[in-house]
């Protein structure tokens, strides 16, 4: 079968979908297996959504019409939410509790919702907007930056990002209680 980004990207939907289905199964004592999934998602999501950003939304954006613009400013609006609030969220809960299994339950049907927005909006655009043959060459690109060392470093980047905010997060959420016990 022939090289295609989209195919590529469709494909990476699905594996995150069935790794948000296995999380959802786990139970407040599988904290090892919660943090492993966690783990393999964001070792997928983040280089996913990096070269998205870096790479096809801003060539996406070039040829889009008035509508495919909205559709790149909702994309880039959802990709932010998650990275800027969600993951941090996810990190300031511990995995073994009903917190974290409602906050991964949403983080999973946020990635669900853009995941099918991008394949029956994004992607149908896309394919009228890109040949065959530049679909082809995105998805080789994308296979030998996902390899590369600046792919690597900006994962661990935005886990290291996701962390603090995490941390902020919970340090104002004690200052709150603190200040309301008072």
């Amino acid at each position: 079968m022939k090289r295609d980004i989209l195919k590529t990207l469709k494909d990476e939907h699905d594996e995150l979908r069935s790794l948000f289905d296995q999380l959802k199964e786990t139970t407040d004592r599988g904290v090892k297996t919660r943090q492993s999934l966690l783990e393999t998602i964001e070792n997928s999501l983040i280089p996913h959504a990096k070269w998205e950003e870096q790479v096809f939304y801003p060539a996406f954006k070039e040829r889009a019409d008035r509508d495919g613009l909205q559709t790149h400013a909702e994309a880039l609006a959802e990709h932010h939410a998650v990275e800027n609030s969600v993951i941090p969220e996810v990190h300031s809960a511990d995995p073994g509790t009903p917190e974290f299994a409602g906050r991964t339950k949403v983080f999973g049907e946020l990635i669900d919702h853009h995941a099918k927005e991008e394949e029956n909006t994004m992607f149908k655009m896309a394919r009228e907007l890109f040949s065959a043959e530049e679909r082809a060459q995105l998805d080789e690109d994308y296979e030998v930056w996902k390899a590369s060392d600046d792919a690597q470093q900006q994962v661990a980047q935005e886990k290291t990002n996701a962390q603090r905010k995490a941390a902020a997060a919970s340090k104002g959420s004690q200052t709150t209680v603190n200040e309301q016990g008072q």
